[in-house]
């Protein structure tokens, strides 16, 4: 299956109560991960690419023909979307000429009037192309490539006037955080995150910052309109914490072990698991 855009299986989603997960990917080994999982769970996915990890991985071209060249030589048959994540308004015309079914324009840190002008001249470049536009109202909190936010809650009048512009999808922040969260951290602001559905109803709406809240969270969460959720920290840490046993135990310096292929296979397990717990607490196995 080639790639698609989000709009068919994220409007899908918001209309039958579930979400797809949008799973970062840093490398070949996590675009091979989460392609298999998805497909094993038949589950439709989304691949994002934050402009640190496209920079890191040679650019939003070496990523697109990889995970396309991936889709065909793993005979992927779920719907797959490559999608942009905190993208700036410059990198959105790159990752379109690169081949990107959807893009996310973070136009949080701009003044509201601003994150409008230039997310309206997004939106018409992704329609005449066919793609879909994520846009984002309130900084979420954490940092992300950089851009730090404090947990901002966005608000819902603001949230009506970029949906109105005809995003296919909106994040928006209520007190969700990229990274791990705090201990005091004090939950998210479903009072707001209901008024948003309300008041963009039939907008798709995106949680940020998705590894560390609670699945009752999650799930009511879900059942509020959010249908598309982002997850990159959780598989960063089982990466890390699975190949650190790895070392620790030795297994490196035993026979060949020292090979990459060996030494980041736990560490792909780990992610394949990670993926495969989102998956059935998101709703959307089964769901391709």
């Amino acid at each position: 299956m080639s790639l698609v855009s989000v709009e068919q299986m994220l409007r899908k989603a918001y209309e039958e109560g579930y979400a797809v997960g949008q799973f970062n990917i840093n490398n070949l080994e996590w675009t091979k991960a989460i392609l298999l999982t998805a497909e094993e769970m038949r589950s439709p996915v989304i691949l994002g690419v934050s402009e640190g990890a496209a920079k890191y991985m040679c650019g939003y071209k070496v990523v697109a023909e990889m995970v396309k060249a991936m889709i065909e030589s793993l005979n992927i048959t779920v719907p797959v979307a490559l999608h942009t994540d905190h993208g700036s308004y410059e990198g959105a015309f790159k990752a379109i000429e690169a081949g990107f079914t959807s893009i996310m324009f973070d136009g949080s840190h701009y003044p509201i009037e601003e994150n409008i002008a230039k997310t309206k001249e997004l939106v018409a470049l992704t329609k005449k192309h066919g793609l879909s536009i994520e846009a984002e109202v309130g900084a979420i909190g954490g940092e992300e490539d950089g851009v730090i936010g404090g947990g901002e809650i966005a608000d819902p009048e603001d949230c009506k006037r970029i949906a109105d512009l005809g995003v296919t999808i909106l994040a928006a922040g209520i007190g969700n955080i990229h990274g791990k969260y705090p201990e005091n951290w004090g939950g998210l602001n479903f009072p707001v995150l209901q008024k948003i559905n309300e008041i963009t109803k039939g907008v798709p709406l995106v949680l940020h910052g998705g590894t560390g809240i609670p699945a009752d969270m999650i799930r009511k969460a879900i059942s509020m309109g959010v249908a598309k959720i982002n997850v990159n920290t959780e598989c960063q840490l089982v990466f890390a914490a699975a190949t650190r046993r790895y070392i620790e135990e030795g297994k490196d310096l035993q026979g060949k072990g020292f090979d990459p292929r060996k030494l980041l296979a736990p560490g792909v397990e780990a992610i394949k698991n990670a993926v495969r717990e989102k998956i059935q607490l998101f709703g959307s196995a089964n769901k391709a």
